[in-house]
């Protein structure tokens, strides 16, 4: 039996279910405050909670090359992570987490965290080190002083990166990666959990109910690649828009790419991603959606969803095809590069 992320609440480390509560009085639906000032204010009541110490470990210049080392495997980041914070210290991180995302991407990344201790138990044999796999390896970074323009904010860890860029009232969200391994859960307490599991299923669903011709421009390959393509350090996009392209779906495979594009926008507050919705919908004739691999589930499969400066994509082919990667990236916006550029523009003419 499939367990979808709104059933598994009860099954979250009670340490999550305490960060949702706490949390409830940053409601998504409200408008006041700005999502900067908003991300400002809960960004200082995390570092002011901080012993000096901790606080060290947290803090970076804004210009600290590791604003934009991201990565998402397995190793150990700069910052201030899980295992180090006091009770306290970790409610007022999960509030930084809420400040930015919605309640499905809350659970989407809290529950990856959970992911580390099921890996544990999969991969643990003589001679592995104790801490491997640690759901308290995850690292919070502070880059720049809040309420500074700019300034910014990362998590990062196994199979987490989110990276926050604030340059006036404005926010940047890329790059932003989550990852599962398992991406379906076989065995233990967890069965049936798949973290994401819409984004499989809608990615699948679109791609075989797309007309003959559209289905046909689509397959870019027999055989997924092994992994995502927009790694860290490939900063540009793709050459070229391969696959087949919105205004040649029909309505039924559009409103499917619509639905797709949401579930990855749809991991933030939906005041930090207006801006992008709104260009995504006005440029929505220009999306392009690839497919590689199979359609069977359970073997190797790849699909990415392009547009004008952004791609979206996911790949599950690891471990038997059972260890997916997602990913968004903005090929002129991440780490706030746009804004930044067009901040210069605005108020620092030459």
């Amino acid at each position: 039996m499939k367990i979808t992320l709104t059933r598994c609440v009860g099954l979250l480390a009670p340490l999550v279910v305490a960060g949702l509560s706490l949390a409830a009085s940053l409601s998504e639906t409200d408008a006041t405050p700005s999502a900067a000032s908003r991300l400002t204010e809960t960004a200082r009541a995390f570092l002011d909670g901080l012993p000096a110490e901790h606080r060290a470990l947290a803090c970076f210049a804004w210009k600290d090359e590791e604003r934009t080392n991201w990565h998402y495997i397995p190793r150990d980041r700069r910052g201030l992570p899980l295992a180090e914070m006091s009770a306290e210290v970790r409610l007022r991180a999960h509030q930084l987490l809420r400040a930015t995302l919605s309640s499905a991407g809350y659970l989407k990344a809290t529950t990856i965290w959970r992911l580390e201790q099921v890996l544990f138990e999969l991969e643990s044999r003589p001679g592995r080190p104790a801490n491997h796999r640690d759901p308290e390896r995850y690292w919070f970074s502070i880059f720049g002083e809040p309420g500074a323009d700019p300034w910014g904010f990362r998590l990062e860890g196994h199979h987490l990166s989110f990276n926050f860029s604030v340059v006036g009232d404005r926010i940047s969200s890329t790059p932003m990666f989550l990852g599962t391994n398992p991406a379906e859960v076989r065995s233990g307490p967890l069965a049936g959990l798949e973290v994401l599991a819409t984004e499989s299923a809608l990615g699948r669903a679109l791609y075989l109910g797309l007309p003959a011709s559209a289905r046909t421009a689509a397959l870019i390959s027999e055989e997924a690649p092994s992994d995502v393509l927009l790694l860290p350090g490939r900063d540009g996009g793709f050459e070229s828009a391969e696959g087949a392209s919105a205004d040649a779906m029909d309505e039924a495979s559009r409103e499917r790419l619509r639905r797709l594009v949401h579930e990855y926008l749809g991991n933030l507050r939906p005041d930090l991603v207006a801006e992008q919705r709104q260009r995504i919908a006005g440029d929505f004739e220009q999306l392009h959606f690839a497919w590689a691999g199979s359609t069977e589930p359970g073997h190797g499969h790849y699909y990415r969803i392009t547009g004008p400066g952004f791609a979206f994509e996911y790949d599950n082919t690891q471990n038997g095809a059972n260890h997916a990667h997602a990913v968004w990236r903005e090929f002129e916006g991440d780490f706030g590069r746009d804004l930044l550029a067009e901040h210069r523009r605005e108020h620092h003419p030459r």
